[in-house]
């Protein structure tokens, strides 16, 4: 089935999806303020003739836009989001969708979907979790025949945390990198942050099995571990002491959990290990020691 496709963003993902899709739908894009390719002059037009409307933006402008696109929404169509990060009022793309698009259809796409690797044709994987589930069947034909392998999934707001949750940890595989903490840590590293994800993700009444996901476990091995990784390296540039820009999509998620207390994240001890180094990037090594130290049990819990 050939879809009329509207991408919002016009980046390193509005770029892999034009790769993905063009060759088998009908993409329009629109970027910050113009329409790049399309039918219509304006973004509204745009929007009344898509079937699907696929957020390739930062979740910040993700109300504002929702806000401007909704009355203009075909019945049927479908809006997505690839956004893994909170807005300024510590909301999800998903939470965004559900206050502007509660009548709509909507839905997140998860996973390790590194761009460049979509446009070398390289193959991506992702969890797709849907306001209504029936909407799956075009998301099986928008992605058909493509190198994304989209597969059905459930627990929105639990992936979605567990998906902008992972790159606060990922933070630390960097730390333990540059340490040379050896192999063994890095092993310790996943299991704590699986247990700390789970324990996360239900205190939201998600499912304990949901981080072990694309949208999961398989994006944080692909952020904790990649060269080319901005939350590994950012790890790595704290350790070597270059402390010039402390910034990300992990680092934001610390500030809005700081500020909101969306659950109690100093009960959480690998979560608090990453949110003292990167707010006190000058005691790290302190810190990564006293962590270690409370492992062996030789002092109380450093949270």
């Amino acid at each position: 089935m050939r879809l009329r496709v509207l991408i919002l963003g016009y980046g390193e993902m509005g770029h892999a999806m034009e790769y993905l899709l063009a060759a088998r739908h009908d993409v329009r894009i629109w970027n910050i303020g113009t329409v790049v390719k399309g039918s219509h002059a304006t973004l509204e037009k745009e929007v009344a003739e898509a079937q699907v409307v696929l957020f390739c933006l930062p979740v910040n402008p993700h109300f504002e836009i929702a806000t401007r696109i909704a009355p203009y929404l075909p019945k049927e169509s479908v809006c997505l989001s690839i956004a893994k990060g909170l807005d300024e009022s510590g909301r999800t793309a998903a939470q965004v969708f559900e206050r502007v698009l509660g009548e709509h259809h909507y839905g997140v796409i998860y996973g390790p979907m590194i761009s460049e690797e979509i446009r070398a044709g390289r193959h991506a994987f992702s969890d797709a979790v849907l306001s209504d589930a029936a909407d799956f069947e075009v998301i099986h034909s928008l992605f058909r025949g493509s190198t994304l392998v989209c597969q059905q999934a459930s627990d929105m707001h639990g992936r979605s945390w567990s998906v902008i949750l992972k790159n606060v940890y990922a933070i630390l595989f960097g730390v333990a990198d540059e340490l040379k903490l050896g192999d063994n840590m890095r092993g310790h590293l996943l299991v704590t942050t699986m247990a700390e994800l789970s324990g996360i993700v239900q205190s939201f009444g998600g499912q304990a099995h949901t981080p072990y996901s694309y949208a999961g476990l398989g994006d944080l091995m692909t952020t904790a571990t990649s060269a080319d990784s901005h939350h590994h390296e950012l790890g790595c540039k704290l350790v070597r002491g270059d402390f010039g820009d402390i910034s990300g999509e992990g680092v934001h998620t610390l500030r809005m959990v700081e500020k909101y207390h969306p659950f109690d994240w100093r009960a959480y001890p690998l979560f608090t290990l990453s949110h003292d180094i990167v707010s006190q990037p000058e005691r790290l090594r302190e810190r990564v020691e006293e962590y270690l130290e409370w492992l062996r049990g030789m002092e109380s819990c450093p949270i």
